[in-house]
């Protein structure tokens, strides 16, 4: 049986998760508290971090590169486009969410939010919630704009960079830091994207001491 090594509200968990379930692909999710560095998880990834997929009889690591090797070895459906020019600008902005984003919106809201309650590492910083509330308007704005030309983010159809997106936006809208009234048009992406069967499980999650809101696990928001 595959295995992934995951934490809930983990986005980069989540990318893989949204990969996994939109090819069909069975897998056990296994929990992990990662920032116990348990010697086990170490020898599966020495850098300490989740996704770690077990597949093949080897242990994979990294969001991105375990997302490209499930297209690659699984192509049915593709998640990256065919044209050496669409891949590039799918996988920009894979790196956007997962970097850029991450840095500026998600570690500041979800990890301070949440994370460190869950590793006892004290409480929020305030000014770290401010800006990432404040950085997430930039974003959704930007993309706003993407979406103003193309049908989903990285052209006219959905791609790895759409499940990029969608796993931190996820994430933050289960402690409510998404205003969807900011952008239509990013609304309406998100609820198309929302409504795969991919999503189902995703929507299931639930974190003890953090219950979702309301809207959280609905198709119409």
């Amino acid at each position: 049986m595959n295995r992934l090594y995951h934490v809930a509200l983990s986005p980069f968990c989540r990318k893989v998760r949204l990969v996994l379930a939109e090819k069909k692909i069975e897998v056990e999710l296994v929990e992990e508290r990662y920032w116990e560095r348990d010697a086990d998880f170490m020898r599966r990834n020495p850098a300490g971090k989740v996704p770690v997929l077990r597949m093949d009889g080897r242990s994979m690591a990294e969001s991105q590169a375990i997302c490209e090797y499930l297209d690659e070895t699984y192509p049915d459906p593709p998640l990256l486009p065919g044209s050496p020019a669409d891949r590039a600008e799918a996988r920009r902005l894979c790196f956007w969410f997962d970097d850029k984003f991450h840095a500026e919106v998600t570690s500041n809201l979800l990890y301070e939010r949440v994370n460190k309650k869950l590793m006892g590492q004290g409480y929020p910083d305030s000014r770290a919630v401010k800006a990432g509330a404040q950085a997430i308007k930039y974003h959704i704005d930007y993309m706003g704009w993407l979406l103003d030309q193309r049908r989903w983010l990285a052209g006219d159809v959905m791609t790895l960079a759409d499940f990029a997106a969608a796993a931190h936006l996820s994430a933050l809208d289960y402690i409510s830091d998404v205003d969807w009234n900011r952008n239509a048009a990013v609304k309406d992406w998100y609820a198309k994207i929302k409504s795969r069967p991919a999503f189902r499980n995703i929507l299931a999650d639930q974190v003890p001491g953090f219950p979702p809101p309301r809207h959280y696990a609905n198709l119409d928001f």
